[in-house]
Parts: C-alpha cells; structure tokens; sequence
C-alpha cells in the first residue's frame, strides 16, 4: 500500500510501485469486495490495487461483530494486511503483489478543482464512510496516469461513481455464467426413438452413445410421437428411471408430487446418494411443503435413516442483531422459518384446509382415524409436531452460530439461500458430517443482500460448481401449484 502523495505532476505511484506498465488500471476496491472475499487483493494480475483509508475505518468497525461471517473476514483481512505492511516505510511506498501488481493504502491529498459543485450534489454529506472512498477514486483518478476503476458490488455507490466520471464495475472472479443460471425450464428435452422409449419403460434404463449428460441431471425423454418419459443420468451416456414414494406421509396428511419438476425433486430427495440437492423455484412451486416432507419421512420410524432434521436460513436484520431479541432460539427464529410452520401444519393438522394440490386424497381419511390434530398424542394441548421438536427428530438452528460444529446423521434444510455469499455457503457445507444431507433452497428474484445478485449468491455458484459431481443434483422449479392467484402473481408482478 502507499500513501498516495499530493504532487499533481506525479506520473505513476511512487515507491515500491513505480512506472506502471502499458494498459496496466489501478483498481480501487470497496469494502464490501474485501468481505466477500478475503483474498481479493491478489486477484488483479499486474494491476495497481488501491484501499482507501476509509475502507480501514468501515473494516474496523465491522470486525467486532462476533458471530458473523462478515465480523471474520474484517478481523483476517486486517491480519493479512500487517503481514504486508510490516512498518512505516512499506505503508509509504507501497508493496508488490504476488502476480506482479502492487497494492497501497490512498489517503487523498488536496482535492483542489477536482471538488466541483456536480461533485459536492452528487456525493452530499462528506463523512459518510461510502463518499470518502468515492473522493479518493476521484483523487487517484486525476492524479496518476492509469484508468482508475471503483470494484464495488454495491449498486448505490457504483451509480455514484459513475455519476461522477468514475468507472465502476462489480467484483466478477469466479461468478457464474449468466446462461447457467436460466429457471426458464426445468430440465433438457432428449429426443428418441419410440423403440428406446419401450426398451427404457422395460428395463429402466437406457444407454444414448450420442449423448453425453451430466451426472444427476434430469431430462425428459420425447418420441416423435409425443410420447414422453422423464429421467435421471445416471453416467455420461445412461439414463436411469426416477425412483421416489407416490405419496410422502411424514403425518396426518400425505402429499404427492403434483408435476415433472416435484417428480424430479422427490426423485432427488429420496436418493441418499444425493449429498447436496440445490433448489430453485418462485414462491408456490412447493420446494419447502416437498423438502420437509421427505425430510420428516425419512427421520422417522424404525426404517429412518437420519436421526434429525435440522432446518436453518439467514437472517437478513436491520437493526438489532438475532442475538438480542428476546426468547429462546426457536422463538426468535420462528418469524424466519414460518414458511416451515405453515408447512408442518399442512402435513400435521387436519383441522386446518390442507392445500388441495399436494393432498393425496385417497388416503386423507389417515388424518381421521389419528383424532383431533390440536392435541398431541397424549391429549395434552399444541400443535401435533412440537413433539417432534421436542424429542429432537426437528430441530431448528440459528446459521450465525453453525461455523465449527460438525454434524453427522442429519438431513439439513436451508432455505433463502440466495442471501448466502459464496463464503457463507462454504462454511455451511462443510459443517456436514459422515450421512449427512443438505437441502438448498431459494429463489434469486428474492434476493435481500445488497451486495449479492443472480449470478453471485451462493445458492446458484453451489449449483453450477458441483454440477456433475456424483454426490450433487439440482433441481429447477417453475411450475406454482399454490393457486392460480399465486401463480400469475410470481410470473406477471
């Protein structure tokens, strides 16, 4: 890092910077580009790398947060910065990178001109933490030679900067591709012939020497006919048939898919060999009612084959953090996971309307023969699956506090992931111990972050990443099935 002088007729960074080669850019990195990712520093190649003193100041104040993902990163970038400053004199001149580029701490000098009064309505108050590193781009910008660009994934402040003739562009190393992430269909159509499709109905399975498919990806095969049949690779040129329960019954109620997509999720959630299942649909296409179902079904019973079901989601707060609300972890929690609630009521209570989409009604009449639902087995008062929560078989947990724990024996649901960085999401996955399986879910037209998008949440990098992988499937949901309310809501507000 250097401290960036006040000499105006400077020609490149001084010290250990020196002349910045051809096409070289200073890259000028907001804050929350260094807790997205600790490392990002190293990742401009040959390129001047610039942090504004303010970006120390918004570092320090958000290292104090002690169960946060963001409060680690700010404590490990600051250690990582004493290992490359390591006294005055490498804070004067600056330091060389790795890759070749250099990296500096910007204190601006005298603005001078550069303050226009297009600068001063832009910008506004001054002492805002955002504004000063925005003033320090300005600075760098007309003081040395390379093009200067603002890396912040903060769309506020990137409108800003470009509103005062700065460049700015999003922190992209290893995002995804925008064409991986499509949701406009739920699987790949295959085309065979009629004599592969009754071969495939016979045998179950079918082998496609001109295809090649990734390991549990889903299709739909399709004659010229018209006739169809759904799929699941299960080898770079094998098909195998779904295989999952007709009807779920984890209570009172059971529920059956209701169309090819939650045919492929329940193919999905029913396969123990599938470790990581990532889950993307709009708000009605079932991927909650479905996932805890099947979750419920298979933590139960003298067949089950995990001890708990442990659902968890982040909490996106303004203001107080989760640990100061009162009550205890399920109650502050219970607001965040209602969505679970109104779930396990539809499968536990038979007093209240099931949703007609998901009942199977043939065998409804269960719900009769187990009593009044408002009393547990023991005809004491509450709802039917506290007991469940009582005993252990669910059990919900605040993601704030999962980082160090190692869970075995466990099938984990995590809903809104798309408010996950890619940070976060890795530390959650490699909590999972030996039989343990989790569940992502989310949908990214819902996203709550202000520094993440459709293409750099951690739900879809999960998706694209492991896609292939033995152990990993993802599913894609597009159909509603809530109601017709519902569903033309999702698609047309």
């Amino acid at each position: 890092m250097v401290s960036i002088s006040c000499q105006k007729s400077a020609k490149s960074f001084p010290g250990a910077l020196g002349q910045a080669p051809v096409g070289c850019k200073t890259y000028i990195l907001d804050t929350n580009v260094l807790l997205l990712d600790v490392r990002s520093i190293f990742n401009f190649e040959e390129n001047n790398v610039a942090l504004p003193a303010a970006v120390l100041d918004e570092l320090d104040r958000i290292k104090g947060e002690q169960d946060s993902e963001r409060g680690r990163n700010a404590r490990e970038i600051h250690r990582l910065l004493l290992q490359l400053f390591p006294d005055e004199r490498a804070i004067e001149e600056g330091v060389k990178l790795p890759g070749g580029g250099s990296l500096m701490i910007a204190i601006p000098g005298k603005l001078g001109g550069f303050l226009t009064e297009r600068v001063r309505h832009v910008l506004g108050d001054l002492e805002k933490k955002d504004n000063q590193i925005l003033l320090c781009a300005l600075y760098i910008k007309h003081t040395y030679p390379p093009p200067t660009v603002l890396v912040t994934n903060d769309a506020n402040v990137a409108l800003k900067a470009r509103a005062i003739g700065i460049a700015a562009e999003d922190y992209q190393t290893d995002n995804v591709d925008p064409k991986d992430v499509t949701q406009d269909h739920p699987c790949d159509i295959v085309n065979v012939r009629a004599t592969e499709l009754q071969s495939f109905n016979a045998s179950g399975e079918l082998q496609l020497a001109e295809k090649e498919f990734s390991l549990n990806q889903y299709v739909l095969l399709r004659t010229p006919e018209g006739h169809t049949m759904p799929a699941r690779a299960v080898g770079v040129h094998q098909l195998a048939h779904l295989r999952h329960p007709d009807t779920i019954h984890p209570g009172t109620v059971g529920i059956r898919p209701r169309n090819l997509e939650q045919r492929f999720l329940c193919d999905a959630l029913f396969d123990p060999a599938i470790k990581i299942l990532t889950v993307r649909g709009h708000a009605g296409t079932g991927k909650t009612l479905l996932s805890i179902a099947a979750a419920l079904s298979q933590a139960q019973g003298p067949e089950a084959r995990y001890d708990r079901v442990l659902i968890t989601r982040p909490v996106i707060t303004v203001g107080k953090d989760i640990g100061y609300l009162p009550g205890s972890m399920e109650e502050k929690l219970r607001p965040y996971l209602q969505c679970y609630f109104d779930a396990l009521e539809i499968l536990y209570n038979s007093k209240k309307p099931v949703a007609p989409q998901f009942l199977d009604r043939k065998k409804s009449q269960r719900k009769e023969r187990m009593g009044d639902a408002s009393t547990d087995k023991t005809g004491n008062g509450g709802k039917p699956y506290e007991r469940l929560i009582k005993s252990g078989v669910l059990q919900i947990e605040a993601l704030q506090y999962i980082r160090g724990r190692s869970i075995p024996n466990s099938f984990i649901l995590v809903d809104e992931c798309q408010n996950l960085s890619r940070g976060e999401i890795r530390v959650l996955l490699t909590r999972a111990a030996e039989n343990t399986r989790i569940v992502l879910i989310g949908d990214e037209s819902q996203i709550d972050s202000p520094y993440l998008d459709a293409v750099s949440n951690g739900l879809v990098h999960v998706a694209v990443k492991m896609k292939g992988l033995p152990f990993a499937a993802h599913v894609n949901l597009t159909k509603g099935e809530r109601s017709e309310v519902a569903e033309a809501s999702a698609r047309l507000l």
